[in-house]
């Protein structure tokens, strides 16, 4: 018999400034939802997650200060990908945050063109 593989969602959380992005990602680092939730987050002179949260949360963040997500960081964004991905205690999903200056099609193409990730994470939402 075939194995099944679990893939494992990943949404792209995109908007405009102001839009409320980050007030999605301190809900969902804050709720109770029972699920363990990795959130990469593109810091961009932005408001960013509060400091706060990331003691307090069992879900990792990933913030990334070194420019726009879907241009300069698409390298960086495999590399943090296949390292979520390698942990022996695995995530029930994936978020990852652009800023409002961010267009979300690179970072999408992400899950096509990486073998690794295509295998084990499905593209579940923009």
């Amino acid at each position: 018999p075939l194995l099944s593989v679990i893939m494992i969602p990943v949404s792209i959380l995109t908007g405009f400034l102001g839009s409320g992005k980050t007030t999605l990602v301190n809900h969902i680092l804050t709720a109770n939802h029972g699920k363990k939730i990795a959130v990469i987050e593109n810091e961009f002179g932005e408001i960013g997650v509060d400091d706060g949260l990331v003691i307090e949360s069992k879900e990792e963040i990933v913030e990334m200060n070194n420019g726009c997500i879907c241009c300069t960081v698409r390298g960086d964004l495999i590399r943090i990908m296949h390292k979520l991905l390698q942990r022996e205690d695995k995530f029930d999903g994936i978020l990852i945050e652009t800023t409002g200056l961010a267009d979300p099609a690179p970072v999408a193409q992400t899950f096509f063109m990486d073998d690794t990730i295509k295998r084990q994470a499905s593209l579940d939402a923009i």
